[in-house]
Order: structure tokens, then sequence, then C-alpha cells
């Protein structure tokens, strides 16, 4: 009886002494905290990817468990982004065109050019071009898509130019040259 005893308490240690073993040889996995920081690698955007003076460009990330769903999402999100910008520097040139001209109906106009722009740049979008995209697979095996598209400063202004003049009510009291020199003052500020 006293033999059958040992002989389980040997099995208990000896099953104890492989268990440390096996948790201690175990590698463990490195976490960003292990390192302080962990720089992440975020394609398709950096300085080369930034509006400039001759285009205007948004970069953006879809994630999905779908490929495509991935990539719609993201070229969503870039055509929104996009627009945005567009709508907010055209906000500041058609300010900074009305505020310089001497015309009576500033609020009448400024309204009807804000208007006129939502809809030149909705139909503008679909000139985008597509200037870098990368599709990566996560750990979880998500898809992750990267894009930067881009809209030449040029096609929003003649787009503006060709809607603007063929206004009745603004044909009145618009001045391409001088708009698109607004326009590209604008545009100028925004790097090289």
């Amino acid at each position: 009886m006293k033999k059958s005893i040992l002989s389980v308490a040997k099995v208990f240690l000896l099953m104890g002494i492989v268990g440390v073993v096996m948790v201690s040889c175990k590698t463990k996995a490195l976490v960003p905290q292990d390192f302080g920081e962990v720089e992440l690698i975020t394609y398709c955007a950096g300085p080369e990817f930034q509006t400039n003076s001759k285009s205007f460009r948004y970069s953006a990330i879809g994630e999905s468990m779908d490929q495509m769903t991935a990539k719609r999402k993201a070229m969503s999100e870039a055509r929104a982004g996009l627009a945005a910008a567009i709508n907010t520097t055209i906000k500041s040139v058609t300010d900074n065109y009305v505020k310089s001209g001497n015309y009576n109906n500033k609020e009448e106009l400024m309204k009807n050019y804000e208007g006129l722009t939502r809809e030149v740049v909705d139909q503008t979008l679909a000139g985008t071009v597509v200037i870098c995209e990368k599709a990566t697979i996560t750990k979880t095996n998500n898809y992750k898509y990267y894009v930067c598209i881009e809209l030449g400063s040029n096609d929003i202004i003649e787009s503006l130019n060709s809607r603007l003049s063929n206004s009745e009510m603004l044909k009145v009291d618009y001045n391409y040259e001088k708009f698109k020199k607004t326009f590209e003052d604008e545009m100028s500020k925004m790097g090289k």
C-alpha cells in the first residue's frame, strides 16, 4: 500500500515537473507594450499622397472579412474625404472671390455659388484617379485595403467655369480670370 502511494506521488511529481518545463519553454508572444511604441505601416499615405497645388488627393483604409467589401469601404471613404476637401477649398475660394468683388447681392451670390459647387464636385468625382492601392490580410483573416485617389485641380476649375458661365444669374457677376486666380492662390497654399 505504501508502495502504491509512493508511485502515485511520483507520477504527480513527474507530471508537475513536465508541466512546469512545458510552460517555461513556451516562447512568449511579443506585444507592443513590450517595446513602448510600435510604428505602423500605412500604405498609400505620406507626403507624396497629399493634396498639392496641382491636384486634390485623399487616402483611406477599408477593412472587412470580404476583400471586395474592404475595397468598397476604402473607395467610399476616399471619395467622401476628397469631396469634403474640395468643398472646403471651393468655399474658401468663393468667399474670397465674392468678398473681393463689389457685388450688391453677396448673400444670394454666395448661396448660388455654393449650390453650383456641390453639383460640380459630385459630377467631377467621377473623374477621380486611383494613384495607389494595396491590399493586405490581417492576423484575424480580415482584408485591409489601402487607397489614395486624386482629382486634378484643373478639372475642377474647368467644370466650375463651365457651370458658372452657363448660369444666367451668376454670369453677370462672374469673372473667370479673377475666379481662376483666386482658386490658384488657394491651391498654392497647399504645397507644391
